[in-house]
């Protein structure tokens, strides 16, 4: 997934061949999931609770649905700028919106532009990420891979059961490498 994707339908494109199809590891917290999407967020978009076979018959088309206002629209990741949105989508959707733009909140305060971590893109996110762009451009992406890495190793060093998953959690937050 190349950081010089410019669109969110090449980010979401990139995500989705990244995703896969259906994957139901017992280890895996979240269960069932397809494309990415756990039984708990398409019960959550639908609306109505979801079995593993919803899951495992869900579309793509949905998916890019669920992605577009799920992880891009509605936590404002598309108010970004567009140098940090492939990596910030790919950790909404990996980690939830909340705890991806915690994590972008707490990079931002490190590089000098200090904001609440809270989860929650408003004002006061937009102009400091605007700041940090400003004066370190694709750097941000880099610090936000190293605190992205840190969060992986954190989730194992908790739970080591999920060791399995850190090769491949490792290898996905480097394709941001720019």
């Amino acid at each position: 997934m190349p950081p010089q994707i410019s669109s969110p339908e090449e980010i979401m494109d990139a995500i989705l061949k990244h995703e896969g199809g259906f994957v139901d590891h017992p280890l895996d917290r979240g269960g069932p999931t397809k494309f990415g999407i756990t039984s708990n967020t398409l019960a959550s978009w639908r609306g109505t609770p979801v079995g593993v076979s919803d899951v495992k018959e869900l579309q793509v088309e949905e998916a890019r649905e669920i992605y577009h206002y799920r992880y891009y629209v509605e936590p404002k990741i598309d108010q970004l700028p567009l140098v940090i949105q492939p990596l910030v989508l790919d950790m909404s959707i990996n980690h939830g919106p909340a705890t991806a733009v915690e994590l972008l909140q707490e990079v931002l305060t490190e590089c000098g532009g200090p904001c609440r971590i809270d989860g929650i893109i408003g004002d006061e996110t937009l102009k400091s990420v605007g700041s940090v762009v400003d004066r370190l451009d694709s750097e941000l992406v880099d610090r936000l891979i190293e605190r992205r890495i840190d969060f992986y190793q954190s989730i194992v060093k908790r739970d080591n059961s999920q060791q399995v998953f850190l090769d491949g959690w490792l290898k996905r937050a480097r394709k941001f490498t720019v």
